[in-house]
């Protein structure tokens, strides 16, 4: 068998240099410590055997690196991340009700309330909720938790923005929901 010959091979030309940023440019992001073991995690309780029970899921929660005190924490829509934590959308909402507290009838799946953060920076919760299942026509896989900068009114501030968003602030760091084998 002869060997290949690369005397075919032309070198690829060099890409033109790209235009000048028309955007100015923002301060880098806050460095928050999302390591995998920091990062919001979801785990099921107990699971029926019927399909039509409703199961709770636990989020297991570490964040390290916030300022002291509490900060807004929701699940998100979209899984994406290609523009930072924008990206991830509204709140996961699928029946359309405003923005409540996690023991409120009438709010949307994503919200879960506060996480607290403490003298070093660190917010750590387990929260059980029965409206963010791992599978379904509502799964949360393929979503994002979102911690914000600011602490979420639950709905009840009385500011324009707390039936929408809590008035929570800006979005400091967030992780897509995904399955890993147990």
């Amino acid at each position: 068998m002869a060997p290949l010959s690369n005397s075919l091979a032309t070198p690829s030309p060099s890409p033109p240099p790209l235009p000048p940023n028309p955007l100015p440019s923002l301060p880098p992001p806050r460095k928050l410590s999302l390591s995998s073991r920091e990062l919001p995690t979801l785990k099921a309780l107990s699971r029926s055997p019927k399909k039509t029970m409703v199961c709770p899921t636990s989020v297991n929660v570490r964040i390290t690196g916030l300022t002291p005190g509490p900060h807004g924490f929701h699940l998100h829509e979209f899984g994406d991340t290609t523009n930072g934590c924008i990206s991830t959308g509204a709140h996961f909402n699928p029946n359309k009700l405003t923005h409540g507290a996690p023991e409120d009838e009438i709010r949307h799946a994503g919200d879960l309330g506060n996480i607290i953060a403490n003298a070093d920076g660190v917010a750590e919760a387990t929260i059980v909720d029965n409206q963010i299942p791992l599978s379904g026509p509502n799964s949360v896989v393929g979503r994002a938790f979102v911690v914000h900068e600011l602490a979420d009114d639950l709905g009840k501030g009385g500011h324009e923005l707390s039936l929408t968003t809590g008035n929570a602030g800006g979005r400091l760091a967030c992780g897509v929901v995904g399955l890993t084998p147990v």
